[in-house]
């Protein structure tokens, strides 16, 4: 029998196909493949122990970090100290997070406010959060206040970077469809502004989370009575690697979980936006 000839339809010009995205891992990830680096990690970490490698002196072995880990929840330790960190850590996070998006916006809504708001924290950028604690030690003594104030610096910084960055880069044609259709202040801010800006704020917020925690390791070695930072200056007072493991341990796990809920509601309130990957 003669054989039919069967046409295969060749792609337009300009068309991917999905089969390549496919072999590239752009389509379907891997579930819980940013886990598959710390796995590796806490690997190589038993085998220098057990091999002899790592003096057990200087970094412990992951059992004992396990077992001191469980030593220090049943005392009520780790949890007590956990729970002041928490506290600091939300009270500096959420004025930061307020204070860092409102200045924000009145500086990329008004040319004002730019000349106003803009140099000062540039200024502030420039200089290292933790460079100010002599001054701030100075100005507001060695308490809660001033723990608390230099939280909400570095996340006031991360805020407003990111979410000004937002505002001044909306695409310029909605703003012209905006004033061609005649919309008002109000609207073009609630339907244009807030909703081009929102990219900028969740990375600004995940920034902060992270910035949050990172502060929160110094000022709590500076004269606290609790908290993880103050429970890690101890150990290394008197050697105890275990304890300053199970610390950074919960430091860890801590920001992995508030990064990963972020990028959570992110994925949920720009549902809009079409992305390779988050």
């Amino acid at each position: 029998m003669p054989r039919t000839a069967v046409s295969i339809p060749q792609p337009e010009e300009g068309f991917v196909e999905r089969r390549r995205l496919r072999r590239l891992g752009l389509r379907k990830p891997i579930p819980f493949a940013r886990l598959l680096g710390v796995a590796l990690v806490l690997a190589a970490w038993a085998a220098g122990i057990h091999f002899g490698l790592l003096d057990q002196r200087k970094l412990s072995a992951p059992w004992t970090v396990l077992d001191t880990g469980w030593r220090l929840v049943r005392d009520g330790t780790l949890g007590e100290n956990t729970l002041a960190s928490l506290r600091r850590a939300a009270i500096g996070l959420g004025i930061g997070v307020l204070v860092g998006t409102g200045l924000a916006l009145l500086s990329g809504l008004s040319r004002l406010g730019e000349s106003l708001i803009d140099g000062p924290l540039q200024v502030k950028r420039a200089i290292p959060s933790l460079g100010l604690i002599p001054l701030l030690i100075l100005w507001l003594g060695i308490g809660e206040t001033f723990k608390i104030v230099l939280i909400t610096l570095g996340v006031v910084i991360a805020m407003y970077l990111q979410t000004h960055a937002s505002l001044t880069t909306i695409d310029k044609r909605f703003v012209e469809l905006s004033e061609v259709q005649g919309v008002s202040r109000g609207e073009f801010i609630g339907r244009v502004v807030i909703p081009g800006s929102l990219p900028g704020f969740f990375l600004g917020l995940r920034l902060s989370v992270t910035g949050s925690w990172l502060s929160l390791v110094v000022v709590e070695q500076v004269n606290a009575t609790d908290g993880l930072g103050k429970l890690m200056f101890n150990a290394q007072n008197y050697g105890q690697a275990d304890v300053i493991l199970v610390c950074l341990v919960v430091y860890g796990v801590f920001g992995l979980v508030s990064d990963s809920l972020i990028r959570l509601i992110e994925r949920k309130v720009l549902s809009w936006r079409r992305t390779i990957a988050t």
